[in-house]
């Protein structure tokens, strides 16, 4: 930080009590769960639009959750634990996912197969030892049309398998995550029992979700030598990018995690040479090129193309 940056900070009130709050996160969160209830009581009237609805509120409450994990809306962390704990997507605990993202953040382990825990490459020689079969169900997740059809499948097993293999090992933090994960998932599915929208609508909602949500993680990291460069600029302001909370901006909330938002565009057109000489000009101009160049073409290939020079 420069000198005049900390003279600015320094000087900035401290916060306190409410004003301490992130209220454009506080209300967006507000509107997120209104329009989940909302879709799931419509089902019966307005069914193809109730789905919608319930797809988009469960892409938007994972991308709130995100923003829970960096610190907002609450200068608390147990405050932020207690609004996100209860998961209406089902799938991912959300202290497991608080865990392994902040684990991401660290930019020198990006992409590496082991140390970071959303890295969708692999080590060459676990690759080499893979059945055919697995061997196709991989390339094709390395489409964007695999990982919407796929890709939450895939992603789930091997996070599943992983979190089971460590509780077997006695890993009690991570058992307790998916204890703390399981009272929200009971009462998510009793509310769903309760309403007009049945249970497989729902799960399929879910699952519609994760296809959606991975379409921003397909992108967003590439392997390359240079740590920097192996975070993504995608400068969509479409719907997508609204759905990601700006997140599409990776490279900017790689480096400020803490910056709501809601304010990360402005700092990005603001310092746009800079974030794109840092990234080695790694951009999409928006998600609609991303598709044309993805859907069914391998962005990378499975097995991490430089793991040889980082094992060295």
């Amino acid at each position: 930080m420069t000198q005049t940056a900390a003279a600015a900070t320094s000087q900035e009130p401290i916060r306190s009590g409410l004003r301490a709050w992130d209220w454009p996160t506080i209300g967006l969160f507000g509107l997120c769960i209104w329009v989940l209830i909302g879709g799931v009581l419509m089902w019966e009237v307005f069914a193809a639009l109730a789905f919608c609805m319930v797809v988009l509120a469960l892409v938007l409450h994972s991308s709130l959750s995100h923003e829970v994990l960096h610190g907002h809306p609450f200068p608390s962390e147990r405050a932020g634990t207690a609004l996100a704990l209860i998961q209406p997507g089902l799938a991912i605990p959300y202290l497991r996912f608080k865990r392994q993202h902040l684990a991401h953040h660290m930019d020198a382990n990006l992409t590496d197969p082991y140390d970071d825990p959303e890295s969708n490459y692999m080590d060459p020689a676990v690759w080499a030892r893979l059945r055919p079969w697995q061997q196709a169900v991989l390339r094709f997740n390395n489409t964007l049309l695999g990982r919407m059809v796929v890709g939450p499948v895939v992603a789930q097993w091997a996070f599943m398998r992983g979190d089971w293999q460590a509780v077997r090992a006695g890993d009690r933090q991570v058992l307790g995550d998916w204890l703390a994960h399981v009272p929200g998932v009971v009462l998510v599915l009793w509310l769903v029992a309760l309403s007009p929208m049945s249970m497989p609508v729902y799960l399929a909602a879910c699952y519609a979700a994760l296809s959606i949500l991975k379409i921003r993680t397909f992108i967003e990291h590439r392997a390359h030598e240079h740590s920097a460069a192996r975070t993504v600029i995608v400068e969509d302001r479409g719907l997508l990018a609204f759905l990601f909370l700006n997140n599409s901006l990776h490279v900017v909330h790689h480096v400020h995690p803490k910056v709501s938002w809601y304010r990360l565009p402005a700092l990005y057109r603001s310092q746009r040479a800079r974030f794109i000489r840092r990234n080695r000009a790694y951009v999409y101009r928006s998600y609609a090129q991303v598709f044309r160049a993805h859907f069914l073409k391998a962005k990378d290939p499975v097995p991490h193309p430089l793991w040889q020079e980082h094992a060295d």
